[in-house]
């Protein structure tokens, strides 16, 4: 067989055709002769003139891998961020409440999340220890700031009957503070700092999502001892606890003059003195985290930095029944106000309703 025979047999690909001639520079070109290297109308280089109209591609040029893979690392170190302020692009990080009556303040940074220390050096800025004088003594007592213009949370028992409240910021520095508004029924209130501007201020969370186990952080002033920082767990849901509404008989904490102490009931039994003819029963978290008098008003903190309660009471078997008038301290048994009792009374207390 000859190797060199033409496999196509004559008449197949009956499309095929011959070159179209077609005129070029004014000579017909019929895609076999060679192009002259001769200059074309005259123009040094012999380069042929671009055509009237650019041709039209609508296709976007793509990019070099090399670049959309250095914008992509770039994104991934962006967003693992050290540190993140609540609101930051809307309202430059401040902790200004908006009309839903939400709360912005200062998170965790992504590479503390999870840490106690991490939540601790976030949120400890935006915990206050409150002094409230009265004629029965001075009480002292914890508060959460929410907005940087010195809003602050506190339990009702913390300033009630109180004539004159001091509020001693982390820094040290002191204000005097006003009752904006009070609600013994929920065991809260707000009071506000005079002359108070740029604060720290705290992200209040969900209680909702607050489940059994959930490590929590608590942040207050027990026995006056400002910025206390203790941890445990979310130990159990929805406990009735019932504290007194007011300063009548022995509502106050760690008061002077009057051997007063912490008091509220748990169970059907009385802890912590006697807390009078006027009481509230509220449904609150229990955790072991260490709560002792003076921590009330404080936080109770979730592993992201959020505010998901109120620490409100604890209990301590009184050592009072033998006569020593005195209570032990921190069993691992604290109670909290759930946060969400307080966003929804947030409008309450800044309209000044007392209840």
């Amino acid at each position: 067989m000859d190797m060199t025979e033409n496999l196509r047999p004559s008449g197949a690909h009956s499309t095929d055709q011959a070159p179209t001639p077609y005129a070029y520079g004014g000579t017909a070109y019929d895609g076999g002769t060679a192009y002259s290297d001769t200059a074309y109308d005259g123009a040094a280089g012999g380069y042929p003139p671009p055509p009237p109209y650019a041709p039209t591609n609508h296709r976007r040029a793509k990019r070099p891998v090399a670049l959309l893979a250095a914008v992509a690392l770039a994104a991934a170190v962006v967003g693992g961020g050290t540190a993140t302020l609540v609101g930051q692009l809307n309202n430059d990080g401040t902790g200004t409440t908006g009309a839903s009556g939400t709360v912005q303040g200062t998170t965790v940074s992504q590479s503390s999340k999870g840490t106690v220390s991490g939540v601790a050096e976030a949120v400890s800025p935006a915990i206050v220890e409150i002094g409230a004088a009265s004629s029965a003594g001075k009480s002292t007592g914890s508060g959460v700031v929410i907005t940087e213009d010195g809003e602050i949370v506190t339990n009702n028992h913390v300033i009630s009957g109180a004539q004159q409240i001091e509020v001693t910021l982390s820094t040290g520095k002191t204000y005097t503070a006003d009752v904006v508004g009070t609600d013994p029924d929920k065991d809260l209130a707000l009071i506000k700092l005079r002359g108070a501007s740029g604060l720290k201020t705290a992200a209040l969370g969900d209680s909702s999502q607050v489940k059994v186990g959930d490590q929590v952080v608590a942040i207050g002033s027990p026995e006056g001892l400002t910025g206390t920082v203790t941890s445990g767990i979310i130990s159990a849901l929805d406990r009735d606890v019932t504290v007194a509404k007011d300063d009548s008989g022995s509502s106050g904490e760690n008061q002077g003059g009057g051997g007063q102490q912490w008091p509220f009931e748990f169970g059907g039994q009385q802890f912590n003195g006697d807390t009078g003819e006027k009481t509230t029963t509220y449904k609150a978290l229990q955790t072991d985290a260490s709560l002792n008098p003076g921590n009330s008003g404080g936080a109770l903190i979730n592993m992201d930095g959020e505010i998901i309660g109120i620490n409100s009471a604890m209990y301590a078997p009184s050592s009072s029944a033998a006569g020593s008038g005195s209570s032990a301290g921190s069993v691992g048994l604290g109670f909290a106000i759930p946060v969400n009792t307080l966003k929804a009374d947030l409008d309450t207390l800044r309209a000044g309703n007392n209840s």
